[in-house]
């Protein structure tokens, strides 16, 4: 395939990569594979941080996070489905050779993030109406919104920080993504004890203190990269940010026509854990807050299936890009079984060890603390039954990526998240009786739907993007 653009031709069918054996593959993903997973669950632990410090602050603040970093994720990860599609157009250029088109698709991903954030500032202004009218706890959408009027600020460095972590782990260069991300949550911990707590002869400010934490945190994380990106002598010579305002709309569409289904599919499956959230956040501050850090569990987790996701991404875009037939196969395979192999693991260890978990995320001399441990326990067992189902379908998902699929996932994404797990959900939750866990049983059954038509999707697609290499 001949990117539009491209000042190279295209290498001859299986060049490149055709020697390359299954041993050459699991070696080439797993040295991929771990630095972009070890980003990925540096940049989650930012947040588990904030929970932690906050649970250990007060419940009520705890239960506030809750709420306004799920909304907030939800905005956050819209914005980052465009910075998702510029990791396989990149790795499609790079693997053709085309340095020029690489640097068109970053400034353009760069141009997109900054507009879509711009945008939504002012809803996420308002926070505190939009939970009262779905119907949460005064107090938590009070603090929720006085956390979210400082994060909102973040969210501009943070989605350029997903534009050039897709550049970066396009080139194979992870391991400056990983560097950079453990340089950030090191100074999150330290931002977060001070502010939050009041050390160091600075003001106590609680929820604000953990939100001031989260912009100065991506902040540093975005002037590390950037520094990297420009003054590293293995990258100085791509000036990838050359003409930062120069415009090139084809390459704009490009980008925007790929990323928009990705966004809305990442909208469809981070929306409907944020409703979870608003549904549990109606049967009291105990579960709310039970709910709230097996979440944060769960989301640690999810780091690694989404970071194979991600290798699956580049690894088949490079395929693409070098018109390797083979590779392509052999790539798509060792992803999924690594996916599923990690999936095991974390059940394993769910399943093992769930209360002491949970009880990392309490004060030991919080009064509701026996009632949260007990019901986080409860949900550690249903966030098990879905490990497999939830990596399968991130995995799927990032192949399908790889392959420039991402219009039909994204509605098969809907249908299983909002047509059947969210009404399930609901039924088995208030009228059926069930409460939180017939919120999570809700989960569990969606995301075994979107796991199920996402991979027999990519099984039905691989053979066409083999033709049309």
């Amino acid at each position: 395939m001949v990117l539009a653009h491209s000042d190279n031709p295209a290498p001859p069918r299986g060049a490149a990569a055709a020697t390359l054996s299954w041993r050459g593959h699991w070696r080439a993903s797993i040295l991929l594979g771990i630095p972009i997973i070890g980003s990925h669950v540096a940049q989650i632990l930012t947040h588990v941080t904030d929970a932690v410090m906050l649970g250990w602050y007060s419940v009520a603040a705890f239960a506030a996070l809750t709420l306004a970093a799920q909304i907030f994720f939800v905005i956050f990860l819209v914005g980052s489905g465009f910075a998702f599609a510029v990791m396989p157009l990149v790795a499609t250029a790079h693997g053709a050779g085309d340095r020029r088109q690489v640097r068109r698709l970053v400034r353009m991903g760069c141009w997109i993030v900054i507009g879509f954030a711009a945008l939504m500032v002012a809803p996420l202004w308002f926070l505190e109406p939009i939970l009262l009218a779905a119907g949460q706890n005064p107090e938590h959408a009070a603090l929720a919104q006085e956390y979210m009027r400082i994060a909102v600020w973040g969210l501009f460095p943070g989605l350029l920080i997903m534009v050039l972590k897709s550049w970066f782990g396009a080139l194979e260069r992870a391991g400056v993504v990983l560097a950079a991300t453990l340089v950030a949550a090191a100074a999150n911990v330290f931002f977060n004890w001070v502010l939050i707590f009041g050390n160091l002869g600075f003001p106590e400010l609680g929820v604000r203190g953990a939100a001031i934490a989260s912009v100065l945190t991506v902040t540093v994380d975005l002037i590390f990269l950037t520094a990297w990106a420009v003054f590293h002598r293995d990258f100085r010579d791509m000036q990838i940010l050359k003409n930062p305002l120069s415009a090139d709309w084809p390459v704009f569409g490009e980008v925007f026509r790929l990323g928009w289904p990705i966004s809305l599919q990442l909208m469809a499956e981070s929306g409907l854990f944020a409703a979870s959230t608003i549904m549990v956040g109606w049967t009291g501050t105990t579960n709310l807050v039970a709910h709230g850090i097996v979440l944060q569990i769960s989301s640690i987790s999810f780091m690694v299936p989404m970071g194979i996701s991600a290798v699956a991404s580049i690894r088949v875009g490079n395929a693409l890009g070098r018109r390797d037939d083979t590779g392509l196969l052999r790539a798509s395979w060792v992803v999924v079984i690594w996916g599923l192999l990690m999936a095991f693991l974390t059940i394993v260890v769910f399943v093992a060890m769930p209360e002491p978990l949970v009880k990392l995320f309490m004060d030991p001399d919080e009064p509701q603390r026996t009632a949260v441990i007990a019901a986080g326990v409860s949900l550690m067992m249903l966030a098990a039954g879905f490990q497999i189902m939830d990596a399968m379908q991130v995995v799927a998902l990032g192949l399908l990526r790889g392959i420039k699929d991402t219009a039909v996932p994204m509605a098969l994404a809907f249908l299983g998240y909002w047509v059947l797990a969210l009404p399930i959900a609901y039924i088995l939750a208030f009228p059926i009786g069930y409460g939180a866990e017939g919120v999570w049983a809700g989960l569990v059954i969606g995301l075994s739907f979107a796991s199920a038509t996402m991979l027999w999707r990519y099984v039905r697609m691989m053979p066409r993007a083999l033709t049309h290499t």
